[in-house]
């Protein structure tokens, strides 16, 4: 039976979010519709989308009847399949909003990048699942790695920077099998200085890291009472540092250094070499992408970019009727609707369209206004719940490569979730991805149903493994 033994919890949040993603649509849309009525409802945003739901539906059906072993099976040509679409894209796509991240035609327009998620999930699945596998060796993080870096260089070339960022979601995977966590360390410390960078001059970054780096060698040293004492001089330069003038940062930068190169030799002198390297790395890295970032920031960024990444970061120094609109809007939105909204169809800001891509990137404001506090929390509360009966999901297969391909779509979910609701409240930066299974978009939402209904499929053969 092709329902038969099917997670029916997961099954109904996958649902019940997109038939909610629906209505939304409807709402946003519902002026097209007064237009042209019911015989023209077709061409309406909520007509397209329920095309695709219609679509969506077929394939759904389709993947229950389909043989579950074929997903292994053909894991790899898939995510070649999928890596070529995006190749082709290049090539042959329609450019819209500066990307060409689109195959147009008959009206509808197909967003390869999506599918490219379902390719490398089942990619990293196959991968992961190989015995011979250990990420504890050179050779198997470099291809790891290289499974999830050929769609996002690709995916970068379009430019479609926010659904190249989605793909950072296979490093939790890749944690879960056994990747050395001084990768994340590395990753975190210098995604931080790189955003650092947006914001500070790189002398009062170097300097903040030197004396960070100064102040965890002095405790890993404090045993006894010299080190205790290069710990108080490390605090006395931080209060330096935070009451002096911009005139005084480059002495401080100095002193700071020659304490930093100091510590360093102390850590040599105490047969731990390791430390002392260790130091001198962050040092460089921090010092290198203060330069960078700081750089890249204002000689290399067009303005439009360096508004949207002062939208996230320094909001005070943008326009309100400029960049800064969308972000505006957007709260106003959410915040109009209070703890039980204005209802369905009812919200004047959804109907003025007051924000731009209300019912794609910013679907939530009107979920906000409509249905308030009580639905916002709703929306996430169905999430929350998808995501952990994804992970229950997980751990009870009894195959490797099926626990793995759970885990790496409760990965790009989660991404999804987390950044989209994000960034209507100026939380996350704004880079255009949509919110799973409500946004509108054929593409989006193909993607996640053809995720979901895999995972079911594959859970619904645990057993037989």
């Amino acid at each position: 039976m092709m329902f038969g033994r099917i997670d029916w919890l997961t099954f109904c949040l996958f649902l019940g979010l997109a038939v909610i993603g629906w209505m939304m649509i409807f709402s946003v849309s519902y002026e097209e519709y007064r237009q042209v009525g019911m015989g023209g409802f077709l061409n309406t945003s909520a007509g397209k989308q329920a095309i695709w739901l219609g679509i969506c539906g077929l394939v759904f059906a389709f993947i229950m009847l389909f043989d579950h072993k074929f997903w292994q099976t053909f894991a790899y040509p898939i995510y070649g399949l999928s890596m070529l679409m995006l190749v082709l894209v290049l090539i042959f796509g329609t450019n819209i909003k500066g990307a060409t991240s689109w195959f147009s035609f008959g009206g509808f327009s197909l967003q390869p990048s999506e599918l490219a998620k379902v390719g490398t999930c089942l990619g990293v699945s196959a991968f992961l699942s190989t015995y011979s596998t250990d990420l504890r060796h050179p050779k198997a993080q470099l291809t790891a790695l290289g499974l999830i870096a050929l769609p996002v260089l690709l995916i970068m070339l379009q430019p479609d920077a926010g659904s190249a960022l989605v793909f950072t979601s296979f490093l939790v995977v890749y944690f879960r099998e056994g990747l050395n966590p001084i990768y994340y360390i590395v990753g975190i410390v210098g995604a931080t200085l790189l955003i650092l960078g947006f914001i500070y001059p790189p002398v009062q970054i170097i300097f903040g890291t030197v004396l960070a780096g100064a102040a965890v060698l002095a405790y890993y040293f404090s045993n006894n009472l010299r080190n205790y004492a290069w710990a108080a001089i490390a605090l006395l330069a931080i209060a330096a540092y935070n009451l002096s003038g911009l005139g005084y940062h480059l002495y401080l930068l100095g002193g700071a250094i020659l304490f930093f190169l100091a510590s360093g030799f102390i850590a040599y002198q105490q047969r731990n070499g390791r430390m002392a390297m260790l130091m001198a790395f962050f040092l460089i890295l921090g010092s290198g992408l203060a330069f960078a970032s700081n750089y890249a920031f204002n000689y290399v960024l067009k303005p439009h970019q360096q508004d949207r990444i002062n939208v996230w970061l320094q909001p005070e120094k943008c326009d309100e009727r400029g960049s800064l609109y969308n972000l505006t809007q957007s709260k106003a939105a959410i915040g109009s609707g209070g703890l039980e909204g204005k209802g369905f169809l009812n919200g004047t800001m959804t109907k003025l369209n007051y924000v731009p891509e209300q019912s794609t990137d910013f679907i939530f404001c009107t979920i906000g206004e409509e249905q308030g506090f009580v639905g916002t929390a709703g929306i996430i509360l169905l999430y929350l719940l998808l995501l952990l009966r994804i992970t229950v999901v997980a751990e009870r297969q009894k195959s490797a490569f099926a626990r793995h391909y759970a885990y790496c779509v409760a990965g790009i979910l989660f991404i999804h979730i987390f950044i989209n609701i994000g960034m209507t409240m100026g939380v996350t930066p704004i880079i255009g991805i949509p919110l799973p299974l409500i946004s509108k978009g054929g593409s989006s939402l193909l993607g996640f149903t053809i995720m979901i209904s895999i995972l079911l499929k594959l859970d619904k053969h645990r057993f037989r493994h």
